[in-house]
């Protein structure tokens, strides 16, 4: 009769990342693909001359840098990993790796070494003053001894981003020790994005000087 063997690490339970992304660049990205569809097919089908090589041109340079700034950026936490994937590059930084996160004027994580902004998630100024003036709606109400449910009842607000880089510095507290959150950070080019916007800027430019 065999005795149970100790838990390991990989018997622990599994959990889906958490993705973080910007709604409105993806609702304005498809917006403006379907607009460049539009046109650039408009002027390949139906151009005269020069005007679908103009079309190519535009598409390929266009289309590939509306997706890298509005559809592609996301944020993937896991239990032992932070995945950034920003316009032009992704970052893979291990949770043990990662010295802090913070939003300013910008949500960035650093490392001991680098910095690098978290793209998808957009730091809103007008939603930061809006907390900040109903936190000091809720201390001057404190202090006059009043109460009003709707202020007092609730949470302190806090904007969306910084609620963001909340839950993420403490995905980064809770697995900074994890044996598999140990690690370089790995960084990757997004050739697929920045391949056909440079051929597309070459063939522009090519047609610009030739006609």
């Amino acid at each position: 009769m065999t005795s149970p063997s100790p838990a390991s690490p990989s018997d622990e339970p599994v959990y889906q990342d958490r993705v973080y992304r910007s709604p409105m660049a993806i609702v304005g990205g498809v917006l403006l693909l379907a607009l460049l569809v539009w046109l650039c097919g408009d002027a390949i089908v139906r151009g005269k001359g020069n005007a679908p090589w103009y079309g190519v041109a535009g598409a390929l340079l266009t289309m590939p840098l509306t997706v890298a700034f509005t559809l592609r950026p996301a944020v993937f936490a896991g239990a032992d990993r932070l995945r950034v994937r920003n316009p032009f590059r992704s970052i893979e930084l291990p949770w043990g790796a990662v010295a802090d996160l913070r939003s300013g004027y910008s949500a960035e994580v650093l490392t001991e070494d680098a910095k690098y902004q978290l793209w998808a998630i957009p730091v809103s100024l007008r939603d930061r003053k809006k907390a900040n003036r109903q936190i000091a709606r809720r201390e001057a109400l404190s202090r006059r001894g009043e109460t009003d449910p709707a202020v007092l009842g609730t949470e302190n607000p806090r904007a969306q981003a910084d609620q963001h880089v909340d839950e993420l510095r403490e995905l980064a507290e809770r697995g900074a020790k994890r044996e598999g959150a140990q690690g370089p950070v790995s960084v990757r080019w997004a050739y697929e994005i920045i391949a056909p916007a440079v051929a597309g800027a070459v063939l522009l430019i090519v047609l610009l000087l030739t006609r």
